[in-house]
């Protein structure tokens, strides 16, 4: 069957967990040959197919997989059998996974190409309108040959390990891009190809107050190629302290002083400029080449958490408990990184201050989830369904009308941080040892005890976020907490 061509990438996607196990498994340091199964989502996007893996199928050597009748090694028909009726019971595509020997570079071998005629067509009919492929890694390389219903046949583009740092395995080496001087500083640090990831990729910023429109500005600086910011809201007055780009006449402050008539501020209100796009102009003044979506919505909308199912990274840069839901779902259940930034200044009831900090969560696949951290809170999400009437009938909230305290620098703290660790990690920059934790600063404390502190956050084997039993992988499965 010669092979067909799409205009679309294909890309495999696994957790860091299931990554780690895979690569214990296929290089145990043996030098020898193991296998696996991948059963795995389909995910079709914009921007391509990406298979989710979701479960992972241990051939247990001399057992599962035997020495072959036309090649080195194979999976045995029973164990093959028992993974096809497992992956079509769930609706998920096929993988069947070995390892050959070297680095950086791989390819099937015409044994394993001649048993791919052999075998998948039948395991075709099996799964109906699944698809089937197979998969040969190398210790930093990976290749794919996948088989679709109808006859079509594809190669993976590739793998990315969603974990610290981001790793994307390819048959072999990205070619060595142009050189693009208007980012010549910053390529020293991490070369040309580190300046292409950047330029490839696709990110979210959910939100685009205090902390959003900071990370705004600092991705389309580093030169990221496609943007999206989402925020429902408009500027006014008291957002212009901390909102980068916002100038006095977005926020029509003539028409919404206090000594205006309730009529002419809300008209002023109404023609304010959305947050987002004051977010695009920043992007597009700081990279004209940038590819932005503005979107002025809530991510709790179905439609509007739709559009970021194909990023490869989210920031979630809003603090309702609907939006951290929305966007722990998105993290787990479509295999994307993300973290979760704020500043907080608390004040007690009698006015003095208690505490101030900036907070940055990284959360991946399977780590990090907010509910297994009790970052939801049930009842919030309860009040945040609420209208505003009802919150003031139940005594919610007691004056809707007051905000809590926002400063610009310790929101550039947890930016600064956050926008360092997607970076670092997205050029492969962290060692492989690098072991990622939340962390807190807080300014105000002493010296002796330091100002950042680091948390191991916490991990339910049950969670139905966050486990393989949840969420993890799903992709259009299973819907998302959306409105």
């Amino acid at each position: 069957m010669a092979a067909q061509q799409v205009k679309t990438g294909w890309t495999l996607r696994l957790s860091p967990d299931m990554a780690a196990e895979l690569q214990e498994h296929l290089f145990p340091g043996d030098g020898d040959e193991h296998g696996c199964v991948i059963g795995a989502s389909v995910v079709r996007t914009n921007r391509g197919v990406r298979l989710l893996a979701r479960r992972l199928y241990l051939a247990k050597d001399g057992v599962d997989y035997v020495a072959g009748q036309r090649g080195y090694r194979m999976l045995t028909p029973t164990f093959v059998r028992d993974c096809v009726r497992q992956c079509q019971k769930e609706g998920l595509a096929y993988l069947a996974v070995h390892c050959h020997g070297g680095s950086n570079r791989v390819s099937f071998s015409s044994d394993d190409l001649a048993s791919h005629k052999r075998g998948y067509p039948a395991l075709l009919d099996i799964l109906g309108e699944g698809i089937v492929g197979g998969l040969v890694f190398a210790q930093d390389a990976v290749a794919g040959d996948i088989w679709l219903p109808g006859g079509g046949r594809v190669e993976l583009d590739q793998a990315v390990l969603t974990g610290w740092p981001i790793r994307v395995l390819r048959d072999k080496p990205m070619p060595m891009p142009t050189t693009d001087l208007t980012y010549d500083r910053q390529s020293r640090l991490f070369g040309d190809r580190g300046q292409a990831i950047l330029a490839g990729q696709k990110v979210a910023v959910i939100g685009a107050g205090g902390a959003g429109s900071l990370i705004v500005e600092y991705l389309a600086r580093l030169g990221v190629g496609h943007l999206v910011v989402i925020d429902p809201d408009r500027i006014d007055r008291t957002n212009l302290p901390r909102v980068v780009g916002s100038q006095v006449r977005d926020a029509r402050v003539w028409l919404t002083d206090p000594a205006r008539p309730r009529l002419v501020r809300a008209l002023g209100e109404r023609l304010a400029t959305s947050k987002v796009r004051i977010a695009q102009r920043v992007a597009r003044q700081a990279n004209p080449k940038i590819q932005m979506e503005a979107l002025k919505a809530d991510v709790t909308q179905d439609d509007v958490a739709m559009a970021l199912v194909d990023c490869d990274y989210l920031f979630l840069a809003a603090d309702s408990m609907q939006a951290r839901l929305v966007f722990n779902a998105l993290v787990h259940q479509y295999l994307i990184p993300g973290v979760q930034v704020g500043a907080k200044v608390q004040v007690g009831k009698d006015g003095n201050l208690t505490d101030i900090f900036s907070v940055v969560r990284a959360v991946s696949p399977g780590f990090g989830c907010l509910w297994c951290n009790e970052l939801i809170k049930p009842a919030k999400l309860q009040e945040e369904a609420l209208t505003v009437e009802q919150r003031r009938q139940q005594r919610y909230v007691q004056d809707e009308n007051v905000q809590a305290p926002s400063v610009i620098s310790l929101n550039a703290v947890a930016a600064a941080h956050a926008v360092d660790d997607y970076l670092l990690s997205a050029v492969g920059l962290l060692p492989a040892t690098y072991e990622p934790r939340w962390r807190r600063f807080h300014p105000s404390a002493s010296v002796a005890t330091r100002r950042a502190f680091p948390e191991l956050p916490k991990k339910d084997a049950d969670c139905s976020e966050c486990s393989g039993t949840g969420r993890l992988g799903r992709g259009h499965e299973q819907r998302l907490p959306t409105k």
